[in-house]
């Protein structure tokens, strides 16, 4: 009898062992962020509506047909005057860029927002385990990783990545090779870093579908600092609670909707093809359906199965195609705030409206392409950085981030803030102004008279 005591007594505390294991291993598989830093490039490279009628009119291959379509997509696009563009524009270059321009405008980026980062953050780039690098359009030997690391002296152990050709949702593919990373490997610092080089990309040509990225594309990026580390918790300011990446490249419509192609002339630029819409609708949605179940109470999902299918049954028994209640799901019950990319106006009304958001939710996103235009991947760290400066982001809020990618790409996660936020960041000088009342820009007032002019007729003038 006392033998079998101490049997059932050795199984129970094996037993235990293994659950407090397991239980010590979830937590250090944790991914929290410690800091992140938004870059604000130097005033000297903000755009002015008279600047950028400077640019367009510099562009020989454009005519009155152009200038009419640009001033409909600048006027609609709901960017401000206080966005930033690659020092190459100023000097008059965008035609005739060189890769030291591509890899300068990077350096100028690394140099500020990572020492930041660093520097606030208290950590030293001796202790960056992993170093993970997103810029879609520039490749440069050494690689920027490689640069990043000459230039901070970081460990010769150090863990790389180097991404390229990911596009507007690359932050959160990097995201994830961290969040992977910290399953196999404890006490971890990362660095996550996310930018777009410009100043190679202008596109010179007179093709609409490409000129359109001209006028959304600004410069921006920024650093992001995760740990698994435990002793780290009560300094995190988020914490990961599941990311789901939704990839639909095996759709040739999908895949050729937005790509880096030559025009017919040759020139290199980014195409938008007309099924970009229905392409990002159909990622979005299958995104959804797979990050719901994870983030959404289980009375919603209940709620919606059952109004569906009270739904269904109503059109069965009226032969009815439309009618009976509505099915949308409510993502306010399992989301406090939502970080939606800056694709551009048209992509921020249609996610706000596939989640039934209010214009409090978009506001952020709205206010960040205002300000900063669509700074590619780092365009929802802009957008988080809104709200922490407006003080909306209280400790245990869940936060709702979705990006967009060529290929076709949907990316989206959920955070949870771990403390109350209320930092300034980048948005220190100007938090105060914002909301604006109006994102509409000066430059129908200036150019308006474009639309007034005759093809037959029309000159350039000397000063547009």
């Amino acid at each position: 009898m006392e033998l079998l005591v101490l049997l059932y007594a050795l199984a129970t505390l094996y037993f235990l062992l293994m659950v407090w294991k397991w239980v010590g291993a979830k937590r250090d598989q944790e991914c929290y962020i410690l800091d992140y830093q938004c870059y604000k490039p130097t005033d000297d490279r903000m755009l002015s509506t008279k600047f950028c009628g400077e640019v367009i009119k510099r562009t020989k291959n454009l005519g009155l047909l152009e200038y009419k379509f640009l001033l409909r997509a600048i006027v609609s696009a709901g960017l401000g005057e206080q966005t930033y563009a690659p020092r190459i524009m100023f000097s008059g270059r965008e035609d005739n860029p060189t890769l030291l321009d591509g890899i300068s405008e990077m350096e100028e980026f690394f140099e500020d927002c990572i020492a930041n980062l660093l520097s606030r953050s208290g950590v030293s780039p001796s202790e960056i385990d992993v170093l993970v690098v997103n810029v879609a359009m520039l490749s440069a030997v050494p690689s920027l990783s490689a640069r990043i690391i000459n230039r901070y002296k970081m460990r010769d152990d150090i863990k790389v990545f180097n991404l390229t050709a990911m596009g507007c949702s690359a932050s959160l593919i990097s995201v994830d090779i961290v969040k992977n990373l910290f399953k196999s490997y404890k006490n971890l610092f990362a660095l996550v870093v996310t930018s777009e080089s410009l100043s190679p990309n202008w596109y010179s040509g007179n093709d609409r579908s490409m000129i359109l990225t001209n006028c959304l594309f600004r410069s921006g990026g920024s650093a992001i600092l995760l740990t698994n580390k435990r002793a780290m918790k009560n300094r995190a300011m988020f914490r990961l609670k599941c990311l789901v990446r939704t990839h639909h490249g095996a759709r040739d419509e999908s895949y050729g909707c937005c790509m880096q192609k030559e025009d017919e002339q040759g020139r290199l630029g980014i195409y938008l093809g007309k099924t970009l819409p229905k392409a990002a609708t159909r990622a979005l949605a299958d995104n959804l359906r797979q990050i719901s179940p994870k983030i959404l109470p289980v009375r919603e999902l209940v709620r919606f199965m059952v109004v569906t299918l009270a739904r269904k049954m109503n059109r069965s028994s009226s032969n009815k195609t439309t009618g009976g209640p509505k099915t949308e799901v409510n993502f306010k019950t399992g989301v406090d705030h939502f970080c939606v990319h800056t694709g551009g106006k048209a992509v921020i009304d249609g996610i706000g409206m596939s989640l039934n958001l209010s214009e409090y939710d978009v506001e952020p996103a709205r206010m960040t392409l205002h300000r900063f235009g669509n700074t590619s991947a780092s365009s929802i760290w802009y957008v988080l950085g809104y709200m922490e400066a407006k003080k909306r982001l209280k400790k245990g809020d869940k936060v709702f981030m979705v990006s967009f990618g060529a290929g076709f790409k949907c990316n989206s996660s959920l955070w949870e803030v771990m403390r109350d936020l209320g930092d300034g960041n980048v948005w220190k000088d100007c938090i105060d102004r914002y909301p604006v009342k109006s994102t509409d820009n000066p430059f129908m007032e200036k150019y308006g008279w474009i639309n007034q002019e005759d093809p037959s007729t029309f000159q350039v003038p000397e000063f547009i």
